[in-house]
This record gives C-alpha cells, structure tokens and sequence, in this order.
C-alpha cells in the first residue's frame, strides 16, 4: 500500500505498524512523489492526507480518477468538517478518517477495502481444514493458532486476495516489496516453502513456469 503522509512522526508510525500487520508499505510525503510512485507501482490501497506541502491530496485524488484509476483511497485528514467530508467523498474517496485515529481500526479499514477491490470481501475463509481470518491476520488449525511472520503472511494474503488465480513470482515480489527494503532473489520461493511447512503442502500448489496459487 501506499501512505502518502508529510509529518515524519505519523508517517513512521504508520509505517511501522502497517509493516508490522504483514503489509508491504511505501511512503511518499509529498504529491510529486506520490505520483511518482504511482506511476512505478500498483498498490491495493492508499492513504492519503490532504495537506501536502507542494499541494492539495484532494487534487491528486480529482488526477486519479479522472485517469480511470480505480485504486482504493482512504482519506487520512485532520479536517473534520462535515463539508470536508463530503468534498474528500465527491472527490472519489473510498473512505475518510479524521486524525487522530485508532491504528488498529484504520488497519481494518485497510484491509477490508483492500479486499473488496480484490473481488474477495470474505474475511473468514476455510482452507484445507485451516480457518484463516483475514481481518485480524491469523490462522488456525482445530481451533490452534498457527504463528506466521509479516512477510509469509503477505505471501499468504496475496495468494489469498487471487484465490483460484495463478500469481506470477513477480507478483508475489511485490507483495513483499517496499522502497526502503530490499527481498533476496529466492525470497518467494523460500516464505512459500515456509508456509507450506506451517498449513500443510495442500494449501498452495505450484504451476512450473507460470507461479502459484491457492486452491
């Protein structure tokens, strides 16, 4: 996801606790470089705060969706007028949370919208006999949570938001990926291997040449 965020104190915690929930996360703090990473990147979500010191979020967003650009945005904001609201919303927002907001309620607001533009708005699935809640990040076997780190429940989430689709490495790369972090060339390979060490090899099955998926 990308937060585009000017104040390095709320960014850094943002970042943090983003990257800690298992999302892959980049930071632009201005409009110039929002773009710029729009234009290098696609992202499942944004986040988006109005006042930028080289101009208006508001009109970044007016940019996007006049291109088509149907990226899911959440309006991060201290103006908390009603006819701020409602402009942030008519702007083609998906949602708006006023500062200064509980971390844990925007990360389920990120994932649920997240979920949503994946076509796959079900936060509790069953697989193989493992019950996964997407929502909260966990997974579990009859009932015992099965312990996964940030990055294999990326990989996870990733296969998860495509099920029944082949994700190609690359794509899967980019789940893991962000600007100020670099991932080993063998990195897919290695949280699948992980991942099917934890949940069982049934969970994701492997097409040779093309990727992987989940059932």
């Amino acid at each position: 996801m990308l937060v585009v965020e000017d104040s390095p104190d709320l960014a850094e915690a943002l970042l943090r606790h983003l990257r800690g929930q298992g999302h892959a996360v980049d930071h632009a703090g201005s409009v110039d470089a929002a773009e710029a990473a729009l234009d290098v990147a696609e992202y499942a979500v944004a986040l988006l705060d109005l006042g930028l010191p080289d101009g208006s979020g508001l009109d970044l967003l007016r940019r996007l969706r006049a291109k088509g650009d149907r990226l899911p945005v959440i309006i991060a904001t201290a103006r908390d007028q009603i006819s701020d609201r409602i402009a942030g919303l008519d702007a083609g927002a998906d949602d708006y949370v006023v500062k200064p907001f509980d971390l844990d309620e925007l990360g389920a607001r990120i994932r649920a919208h997240a979920r949503r533009a994946q076509g796959a708005p079900a936060a509790r699935l069953e697989i193989a006999g493992l019950e996964i809640d997407r929502a909260r990040s966990r997974v579990f076997r009859e009932g015992a949570e099965i312990r996964l780190t940030s990055r294999e429940w990326a990989v996870l989430d990733a296969l998860l938001g495509a099920r029944g689709r082949v994700l190609s490495k690359t794509a899967l790369e980019e789940a893991l990926y962000c600007f100020d972090a670099e991932i080993a060339g063998n990195a897919v390979e290695v949280y699948v291997s992980r991942l099917r060490t934890k949940l069982g090899a049934e969970v994701i099955e492997t097409r040779r040449g093309l990727g992987y998926l989940v059932p």
